[in-house]
């Protein structure tokens, strides 16, 4: 997107405006890192999915053309930008099949994890995910390019960001590596935020950062996640929250290549249907509710299911017990299962706690990493309290 910089300011400006509209940013130093930072060259082109022949779902390069104006890329929505290399088939010229592994972050959600990183003059701040170097460009231009550290594990990324990162007058310290063991060699770092997801804090990252430090990451728990701003206690162990700002990343990758495929196990047999309350699109339409269904039910996962009679959601564990409830027709306060009963009896018993407790949203949770490398969540108001990890 050949645009000059000049020329796209009052896009950059509209959109640090919309995002201080909406309460994303709240420090003027973030709105102005926003409406000086020009996310057109970081983000040259992007692919939009659309439905190509025979229904096949595909992804089309889009540029600033004739039908896509500039303001198409400082819309706050997440632009794909790239597929895996390994898994990708062309269509034609400009559309293929494949699996998205880098994206550049819906700005809303970039201000929200930026605020929650909280951090001034001085810190020296490790970002785990390059990608196009749009938010190691927000983080020179709110700190200084002397003390932001970013890594990636894909090094054309690396090398791309750092050409566009350079082009705007800016030269972090960049590095492809394995994200999720940190940067041994640019530490101690007083912040690391991260735009991709882990199970849990890597024990690399605590040996990283200094007490007092802080991590900003999404932290993927099965059947959901969510991001966590957490305060290193300097002895191994880090305690936080689940932030107001939700938002889902990528998984962490420990090479370049597509995300692994996982070995399904087989499914049990249909052992029976039952009514049930707990339908469907309740569970669709409440993020917090996923969040308890998480912590109670740690080890599973919840997936679209298509059949004949149509789409269902779908708890499924390792052990082949599944259940699901179809989101519209006739039988949406029905459930289905094989294996275990008890799958949907515990995500019976989950809503039941969630509607006890008044319905709490996602920052009413608390999050911990002790010292043996658990992870647990805290209901902060009366303590209640689940393993998630380790």
């Amino acid at each position: 997107m050949n645009i000059p910089i000049d020329a796209a300011r009052p896009h950059m400006a509209r959109l640090a405006a919309h995002l201080e509209r909406i309460g994303a940013l709240r420090d003027r130093r973030w709105v102005a890192a926003f409406a000086d930072t020009p996310r057109h060259v970081f983000v040259p082109s992007w692919l939009e999915q659309e439905t190509g022949d025979r229904g096949i779902a595909v992804w089309r390069r889009r540029r600033a053309t004739d039908d896509v104006t500039p303001a198409s890329v400082y819309r706050d929505t997440t632009l794909v930008t790239r597929l895996d290399p390994v898994t990708a088939e062309p269509v034609d010229e400009t559309a293929w099949t494949g699996i998205p592994t880098s994206s550049s972050t819906q700005p809303s959600l970039m201000a929200g994890m930026l605020e929650e990183l909280d951090a001034e003059d001085g810190h020296r701040v490790l970002e785990i995910g390059t990608g196009t170097g749009y938010n190691a460009a927000l983080l020179c231009a709110r700190l200084g390019d002397e003390v932001v550290h970013s890594m990636d594990i894909d090094q054309e990324l690396v090398d791309a960001a750092r050409q566009r990162l350079a082009g705007v007058g800016y030269q972090p310290r960049l590095l492809d590596g394995d994200g999720t063991q940190g940067w041994p060699a640019g530490g101690p770092f007083d912040r690391i935020i991260a735009t991709c997801s882990v199970p849990a804090i890597p024990t690399a990252w605590l040996e990283q950062l200094r007490p007092g430090g802080v991590v900003v990451v999404d932290v993927a728990l099965g059947i959901e996640g969510g991001l966590v701003r957490l305060s290193h206690r300097g002895d191994g162990r880090a305690r936080g929250f689940f932030t107001a700002t939700p938002g889902r990343f990528m998984p962490a990758r420990s090479d370049a290549r597509a995300y692994p495929a996982r070995e399904r196990p087989a499914r049990a047999p249909m052992a029976g249907t039952r009514p049930t309350a707990l339908t469907a699109e309740e569970i669709r339409a409440n993020y917090p509710l996923r969040l308890v269904l998480a912590f109670r039910l740690p080890g599973t996962e919840l997936v679209y299911h298509v059949g004949e009679e149509g789409t269902a959601l779908q708890l499924q564990r390792a052990d082949g017990s599944w259940a699901r409830v179809p989101l519209v027709g006739e039988h949406t306060g029905m459930v289905t299962y094989g294996g275990d009963d008890g799958l949907w009896q515990e995500a019976e018993a989950a809503r039941e706690w969630w509607d006890a407790a008044g319905r709490p949203g996602q920052d009413r949770f608390g999050y911990a990493r002790e010292t043996d490398g658990g992870s647990y969540v805290r209901y902060l108001p009366d303590g209640t309290l689940w393993k998630v990890s380790g």
